[in-house]
């Protein structure tokens, strides 16, 4: 079990964060696409969805790289 904290799975354990901080990116990005697009004008439900597209690409790109400088400065001091 203590293999899993090494140095080693480093990525691993980056993709798992990555993966958990997704989804309330995604929606906390997407919120905000919606209300600066709804000042603008109404906006439809075609236009929701291309925004939550975005958003998910967005929030992808950020958490990945976020997972990978904070796992890697977590496990610096590991041998």
């Amino acid at each position: 079990m203590e293999a899993l904290f090494t140095r080693d799975y480093y990525l691993v354990w980056a993709l798992a964060l990555a993966g958990l901080l997704f989804f309330p990116v995604r929606h906390l990005l997407w919120v905000l696409y919606v209300r600066r697009a709804s000042r603008t004008g109404t906006i439809d439900s075609l236009e929701q969805q291309r925004l939550k597209r975005r958003a998910a690409i967005t929030s992808a790109l950020l958490c990945f790289v976020f997972s990978v400088l904070y796992t890697g400065h977590l496990f610096e001091g590991t041998p």
